[in-house]
C-alpha cells in the first residue's frame, strides 16, 4: 500500500522555533517529525511513499533522498506553486490505484495503521477518517457518526453543533480509495492553472472538497482510537509533544503494545448520584471529577467507562435518550480539558415484570457488574494489560466486576481496598483521583 505524506506546508505558526527549516525536519528528541512518521511506517510494512514537498523542499528531498538509507522507497511530488492540501493528489492520480494512507507530516504519532487499514477493509469504505478525542473539542471540528461507524456529519469549528456531542474528532490521518478523488467533481486537469473569472490559481481542499460531501453516503467511517496523534504546529504544542515523546506516551499509546487504563463507573463516580438517571437535565459532573479524569488522560493511562443502565431495559430510558447523557458527559468534561477514551455500557436487567420493559433485553446478561463482560470487551477493543490496570467505583459490584477481571480496584466510599489491591499505579491512580 502506497502513503502519501503531505510535506509542503509553510509552518508559519511555528516559525519562531526553527525559522530556516521546514516544519516536518524540526526535530523531536533528536530526529526530525518526519523522520519519525517514517520509522512508524516502516516498521509496519509501509515502505513505499511519496512526499509532497513545497516550502524548503530541496531540505527534505536532500536529507532523505529515495529514501533507501531509511529502509524505504521514497518518491517526491515538487509543488511549484500552491496547489491547496489535495490538489497534488489529483496531479498524482495514475499512481494511486488502490487504497492509500494520506498523512501530514507535521503530525506526531505512533499509530498501529496495519489496525486502521484491517477496519478500512472490513467496512468497505471509500474513506477511514482517524477520530480520537481531545483535550478542546470545543474548537475543534467534530465527526458525527452513527452506530455503525459511518460519517453522518462533519462539523467544521465554525459550523453550529448540537448542545452535547461526542468528543470525536478528525484527527488528520486518512485511508483513502482512490474512487473518492474522481467522485468529488474535481477536474484534476485544471488545478494549477489561472481561473478566468477570479484571476486566481485554481487549488483543491482536502475536507471542503473531498471528504466532507461523503458525510451522510455511508461510504465514510470513524476508525475511533485512543493512539497519540497531535499536530505540532505552534511553539507550545511542539514543547508538549516533545516532553510527551521524551516520557514515552508517544510509543507507547500504539495499540500494538498493551495498554493500561482506569476503568470508571459512572453514577456516583463521574457525576452526582441521583438514582436510577433517566432525565438528562439531572445529569451533573462530580466537583473536582474532570481534574482527576484529566490527570488520568496525561498519566498514559486510558480512562473508559463501564456503567450498569438497566434503565433501558425497564423503558424507562431509550439508547438515544442514553447516548444524549454519555454526549453530556463528554461535553462537559472537554469544556474542562478532560476526556474518556471509551463508553461501554450494559443496557440488560434480569428481573422482569417493569411497566414499558423492553422483553429483549430482559436476561441474564454477561457484562452487567460484578460481571466482568464490559472490562473484557474493553480489553478486547483496546488491547489493554487488565493485570496492569484499576477499577474504580463507589459500590461493592464495581470492585467484584473489577477483581474478576484481573484490575486493581478503588472503592470511592471510604472502605478502600487492601493488600496487593492497592500496590501497583497507586502513585499515579491515587494523585489522579484525589478530587473525586
Amino acid at each position: 500500500m502506497k502513503t502519501v505524506i503531505m510535506a509542503g506546508g509553510r509552518g508559519t505558526r511555528i516559525s519562531s522555533i526553527a525559522p530556516d527549516i521546514p516544519k516536518p525536519m524540526i526535530q523531536i528528541d533528536g530526529k526530525p517529525v518526519l523522520e519519525r512518521e517514517i520509522e512508524c511506517l516502516r516498521n509496519q510494512g509501509f515502505k513505499d511513499l511519496i512526499i509532497t514537498v513545497a516550502h524548503l523542499g530541496k531540505v527534505i528531498m536532500d536529507y532523505f533522498g529515495d529514501g533507501s538509507a531509511f529502509g524505504v522507497n521514497i518518491e517526491y511530488y515538487n509543488e511549484e506553486q500552491p496547489l491547496g492540501n489535495a490538489g497534488a493528489l489529483f496531479r498524482l492520480r495514475d499512481k494511486l490505484t488502490e487504497d492509500f494512507l494520506l498523512l501530514n507530516a507535521d503530525a506526531v504519532f505512533d499509530v498501529d495503521f496495519n489496525r486502521m487499514v484491517s477496519y478500512h477493509r472490513s467496512k468497505g469504505a471509500l474513506v477511514t477518517l482517524f477520530t480520537h478525542p481531545n483535550s478542546h473539542p470545543y474548537d475543534s471540528g467534530l465527526i458525527i457518526a452513527d452506530e455503525n461507524g459511518a460519517v453522518a456529519r462533519w462539523l467544521a469549528k465554525e459550523d453550529d453543533r448540537p448542545q452535547f456531542y461526542r468528543n470525536r474528532v478528525n484527527a488528520g490521518l486518512h485511508v483513502i480509495n482512490p474512487k473518492a478523488l474522481d467522485m468529488s467533481g474535481v477536474d484534476g486537469k485544471i488545478i494549477g492553472t489561472t481561473d478566468v473569472v477570479t484571476g486566481k490559481v485554481v487549488k483543491a481542499d482536502l475536507d471542503r472538497q473531498i471528504l466532507k460531501p461523503l458525510a451522510g453516503t455511508g461510504t465514510m467511517f470513524c476508525y475511533d482510537s485512543p493512539e497519540y496523534v497531535k499536530d505540532m504546529g505552534t511553539p507550545e504544542r511542539f514543547y508538549q509533544v516533545q516532553e510527551d515523546y521524551k516520557a514515552g506516551r508517544v510509543t507507547g499509546k500504539n495499540l500494538a503494545n498493551k495498554q493500561k487504563a482506569v476503568f470508571l463507573d459512572r453514577d456516583g463516580t463521574i457525576n452526582v448520584y441521583k438514582g436510577f438517571l433517566r432525565n438528562i437535565d439531572d445529569f451533573e459532573l462530580i466537583d473536582g471529577v474532570s481534574e482527576a479524569i484529566r490527570k488520568i488522560n496525561e498519566s498514559g493511562y486510558l480512562a473508559i467507562v463501564v456503567t450498569n443502565q438497566p434503565v433501558v431495559a425497564r423503558g424507562e430510558v431509550s439508547f438515544d435518550e442514553l447516548k444524549c447523557i454519555h454526549n453530556k458527559m463528554e461535553t462537559l468534561l472537554g469544556l474542562d480539558g478532560a476526556y474518556i477514551d471509551g463508553i461501554y455500557f450494559c443496557p440488560h436487567h434480569p428481573d422482569k415484570g417493569y411497566e414499558g420493559e423492553v422483553p429483549e433485553l430482559k436476561f441474564e446478561c454477561e457484562c452487567r457488574k460484578p460481571k466482568p463482560g464490559m472490562l473484557l470487551k474493553a480489553a478486547e477493543d483496546f488491547n489493554i494489560d487488565l493485570s496492569q490496570s484499576i477499577m474504580v467505583g463507589d459500590g461493592k459490584n464495581d470492585i467484584i466486576a473489577g477483581k474478576a477481571a484481573g484490575c486493581k480496584t478503588v472503592l470511592l466510599n471510604g472502605a478502600g481496598t487492601s493488600g496487593a489491591d492497592d500496590d501497583y499505579g497507586a502513585d499515579v491512580v491515587a494523585e489522579s483521583l484525589s478530587c473525586i
